[in-house]
């Protein structure tokens, strides 16, 4: 082989390498840059929604604001980046952002074949239909030849097909980009039915002209596990996520909550569990290349699951979703929610 054969290789190997590196060092860039940089939707009440000030707010950015407090002790230092579902993945791979916290349903394929990590699930959902309720249907059996409104490059299109399939039934699909875009032509009366997870449901009938002429259907027609993302090949930030939203998952387990971990952190007296966690004993975050305070500052700045749940999702808010007898609750009380033990 020619030396400049040989050459050649090497100076492609090379920039391989080091494009790889810096791919990889997630941390080191984002502790240099002095922020996270979140990916999120384009506007979803009660997961990631500018309020009327224009700050962020809803389950899937407190993800993001308690990574940065664990990072930096201040969960406020995080850039938002709204994405559509159609390029949310590309955008992620392609380094725009470094945690894609947008609603997102864990996948086989997406796992395994978009080169794409998930780091657990912060909502456990299903998918649903929304109509009228002047259509007259109480059941989605009865939605053949419907028009449905539905959101592209979303496994919701995926499992609307599926359904409608397997019931021997037709429909009209009607498809968009962005999700406003979906609910604004539904509530224009451009379709009869709009379909996506049912907790999206809750959340865009608030945008309606008037929310109680719409009711959501009972059928639940998919699992839709959704948690944050990030890419592949990078492990040590995607175990910094993972950790830290297993972190407010196990507070809420415990009962430890952002008013009450202070007195915890400084009772001699607590669990060597929680000493652990909150770094009083040992050092769990050098695991992580993290302080000692890691897990203390995301609950302190964040709260635990439940405290994010209630304030995004939760019956006093206008979604008014129960989480006492659904998937979202802790397993002890019957639900899905189950932390890994931090030690």
């Amino acid at each position: 082989m020619k030396i400049s054969h040989i050459l050649k290789i090497f100076a492609s190997v090379l920039i391989l390498s080091v494009g790889s590196s810096a791919i990889a060092d997630t941390l080191s860039d984002t502790k240099s840059r002095g922020h996270v940089r979140c990916g999120v939707s384009q506007g979803l009440p009660g997961f990631s929604n500018p309020d009327a000030d224009g700050n962020w707010e809803g389950i899937d950015v407190d993800v993001c604001r308690a990574v940065s407090a664990a990072i930096f002790g201040d969960a406020d230092k995080v850039e938002y980046f709204p994405v559509s579902a159609k390029e949310r993945f590309t955008k992620l791979t392609a380094g725009e952002y470094d945690i894609l916290s947008r609603n997102t349903t864990w996948t086989l394929s997406r796992d395994a074949k978009i080169g794409l990590t998930f780091n657990g699930v912060n909502f456990y959902d299903g998918q649903g239909f929304m109509v009228r309720k002047s259509l007259g249907v109480s059941s989605a059996l009865e939605l053949d030849g419907a028009s449905v409104c539905v959101n592209t490059g979303t496994t919701t299109e995926l499992n609307l097909a599926d359904y409608f399939r397997a019931n021997g039934m037709s429909y009209e699909p009607v498809v968009f980009e962005k999700a406003d875009e979906v609910v604004a032509a539904y509530d224009a009366g451009r379709c009869d039915v709009h379909t996506t997870d049912k907790s999206g449901l809750a959340a865009q009938r608030t945008k309606t002209a008037q929310p109680d002429d719409h009711m959501v259907l009972p059928e639940t027609i998919s699992k839709e596990p959704l948690g944050p993302v990030t890419r592949e090949g990078d492990e040590p930030w995607s175990d910094i996520v993972f950790w830290v939203l297993n972190a407010l998952i196990t507070a809420d387990e415990l009962g430890v909550s952002s008013s009450s971990v202070d007195s915890v952190k400084n009772d001699a007296d607590a669990t060597p569990e929680w000493k652990r966690i909150l770094g009083v004993e040992g050092d769990t975050g050098a695991h992580l290349g993290l302080g000692k305070e890691w897990a203390y500052n995301a609950i302190k700045q964040v709260g635990n699951y439940g405290e994010m749940y209630e304030r995004h999702v939760g019956m006093n808010t206008p979604l008014e979703l129960a989480r006492d007898g659904s998937p979202n609750a802790g397993w002890k009380n019957g639900g899905l929610l189950y932390a890994p033990p931090i030690r």
